[in-house]
């Protein structure tokens, strides 16, 4: 399947005006879209929405400013500062980089979403990460098994089993707390939840 497309909302609305000059119908545009957009695809109602515009003589692929809207004046300068603030805590949100600048929350929205495209998106959690005494269980379990196949029920009589407890004392950060600022042209990260645990007790041997 092909990479997603660009993301840009405006290049969106002028595929659904182009299908629509086409005589497709909104719904099938989405489904469309959706393939080639994936999750930044706009919503079935926004394709209704732009189609009923297009048809109505609309031409302009732009939102139409809002009353009392203001100019948003964004400098190189203030993309750059903020590209760094991003890169350097992937972790930090818009009203902490609004107040650092000194500048609204609107205005820093629009640079990291839409100027920087950056969106904020969870780690893809995995089970977890062997240690190296884990690693020896494994070993071990494997072992048996050669055994096993080797020496059938014989071996089995001769294997005294234990059991272990395992006391979870902390639990590791929510997947919500995990959100980091990654570019829309970027995977997601593996993130393995770090859980502090404690052994209280252990016993596998072999007899004979």
């Amino acid at each position: 399947m092909a990479a997603p497309l660009a993301t840009c909302t405006e290049e969106q609305r002028s595929v659904i005006r182009f299908l629509r000059s086409e005589g497709v119908k909104p719904i099938e545009i989405h489904r469309r879209m959706e393939v080639s957009y994936g999750d930044a695809c706009l919503s079935l109602q926004q394709v209704h929405e732009w189609s009923r515009k297009f048809l109505n003589g609309v031409s302009s692929v732009t939102d139409s400013p809002r009353p009392g809207q203001a100019h948003r004046v964004v400098t190189p300068e203030a993309i750059a500062v903020v590209e760094a603030i991003v890169k350097k805590n992937r972790r930090v949100t818009v009203p902490e980089i609004a107040a650092h600048l000194d500048m609204s929350h609107g205005l820093a929205h629009y640079i990291v979403h839409d100027v920087l495209q950056f969106h904020k998106v969870s780690a893809r959690w995995v089970r977890s990460q062997l240690t190296a005494e884990l690693k020896e269980h494994v070993d071990a379990c494997q072992e048996h098994l050669k055994r096993f196949e080797a020496e059938g029920d014989g071996f089995l009589g001769r294997i005294v089993t234990g059991d272990e407890i395992w006391v979870h004392y902390h639990q590791p950060e929510s997947k919500k707390a995990s959100k980091e600022w990654r570019h829309t042209s970027l995977t997601k990260t593996e993130k393995i939840p770090h859980t502090t645990i404690c052994e209280k007790g252990y016993a596998d041997s072999l007899l004979g």
